[in-house]
């Protein structure tokens, strides 16, 4: 007898907008710079932000990303998951995704220096960081450190890849 496990569909137009944003800092491990890269929902969803966090959720579960764990390696994911690095610029891209976000230059130094940036995909919407407007360091800091977010969210490595010149 096998079992099988139901894989629940991600209703695009439940996701709502999809914003990331890149900052770097030390990371707590080595006191080397970090790339840090955070994707999340602003809750504009069809349905509303309560099914804004369960599409979310259905994402990650589909790519294999585990919400609440520890740092997985995005790699090792059952869906692929890759992060491009091109001209001050990350794209994103994993299964029903693709975002792309401005990084800035000592980001893209860090990214590189370590092959690799720590990504967190929250299920917890954000309407107060609006793409296109600055989000002030200590709004993203109070944000990213809520122990519900926290909880409510993947977080991962993933390699990076540049296109070679």
């Amino acid at each position: 007898m096998t079992s099988q496990t139901a894989q629940t569909a991600v209703e695009q137009s439940h996701l709502g907008t999809i914003s990331v944003i890149a900052w770097s800092g030390e990371n707590i491990d080595d006191g080397r710079d970090m790339a840090f890269l955070l994707a999340y929902s602003l809750g504009d969803g069809s349905a509303g932000p309560e099914a804004g966090e369960k599409a979310v959720r259905a994402l990650l579960e589909q790519t294999g990303l585990p919400v609440g764990g520890g740092i997985f390696d995005g790699s090792k994911s059952k869906e692929p998951i890759s992060l491009l690095l091109e001209s001050g610029s990350a794209s994103l891209t994993m299964p029903s995704l693709r975002v792309q976000c401005l990084v800035p230059e000592e980001w893209t130094a860090a990214a590189l220096k370590r092959k690799h940036v720590h990504f967190i995909f929250t299920t917890r919407p954000w309407p107060g960081g609006t793409p296109g407007v600055p989000v002030d360091a200590e709004d993203l800091k109070a944000f990213v450190a809520d122990e519900e977010v926290i909880a409510a969210s993947a977080h991962c490595v993933i390699p990076v890849t540049t296109l070679r010149k």
